[in-house]
């Protein structure tokens, strides 16, 4: 086969190695070098737990090596392996959920109440001074890396189960219904620890990212 030479150095050029056919894996042996630290701060937002987080990493790794036959090329290598860190995490709250209850009763108390107007016209509306702040061009926030930390230290304020059902949901986008199924809650607990981690999440922002952006110069 005919080689040109590199008009700098006088070297020959080697061919460019040909693509990856569709549905077939790269190298398992650089999947760490390629996506560990991703899949790695993946899980530790969920679990907040290094160790486990690790476990978790190196056990898709190997589920990988396993399952590999089953990658079919309709996603991206990248996205196929979260797939299963997912299944991960899943099997993580499951066996949680059997050796403790998900439910944060302590979470569940009315930190809200005193913000609205107890009774009369208005009842159950805002308190005009304890209501939410107007948030300045969100959507531009969601472009900012200090304004992902900022609410990724907010979500780690968060009771831990509570941050696990938020990210569940709000995050990953599982179903409610597969969420109490896998927690072994009822609906109605998880609306509440839902809009308590929201309201708790808001106030954070509010106070840590929001008032410092719109504080004069």
């Amino acid at each position: 086969m005919k080689t040109e030479s590199n008009p700098v150095a006088g070297e020959p050029i080697q061919p460019a190695a040909a693509p990856r056919a569709v549905g077939t894996l790269s190298d398992p042996e650089r999947w760490v070098e390629l996506y560990g630290d991703y899949l790695f701060k993946y899980e530790l937002m969920r679990l907040r737990d290094a160790a486990r987080a690790e476990d978790a990493v190196q056990e898709t790794f190997l589920a990988a090596l396993k399952g590999g036959k089953t990658f079919a090329g309709r996603s991206a290598e990248k996205s196929w392996l979260v797939g299963i860190l997912k299944n991960k995490i899943c099997d993580h709250y499951r066996k949680a959920s059997r050796e403790t209850s998900f439910t944060d009763m302590e979470f569940y108390s009315d930190e809200e109440g005193d913000r609205f107007v107890p009774d009369g016209m208005f009842k159950d509306g805002w308190i005009h001074e304890l209501g939410p702040q107007e948030w300045t061009s969100p959507g531009a926030s969601l472009d900012s890396e200090v304004f992902w930390k900022t609410f990724h230290d907010c979500s780690n304020k968060l009771p831990k189960n509570v941050s696990a059902v938020f990210s569940l949901r709000e995050v990953d986008g599982v179903e409610s219904k597969e969420i109490c199924a896998l927690l072994n809650i009822s609906e109605n607990n998880l609306w509440v620890m839902l809009h308590r981690a929201r309201m708790a999440l808001r106030r954070c922002l509010e106070t840590n990212w929001f008032a410092k952006q719109n504080a004069p110069g």
